[in-house]
């Protein structure tokens, strides 16, 4: 399964800008990876991985 399988699941993506390094990703309101709290970058296929584990639900 490749990212473009998105494309009809998800209509919007937005990147906000917040200070101190802050980098978290939410799916509808949804926390799914906060850098802060893990004190890492998220790996290549991480963020789309927990993305389709939460379309699959």
């Amino acid at each position: 399964m490749d990212d473009t399988n998105f494309r009809f699941d998800i209509t919007e993506i937005r990147l906000l800008p917040k200070s101190r390094g802050i980098f978290e990703v939410y799916v509808d309101d949804q926390l799914i990876y906060s850098k802060q709290e893990l004190n890492r970058f998220p790996e290549k296929k991480e963020i789309p991985d927990l993305i389709r584990k939460l379309i699959s639900l």
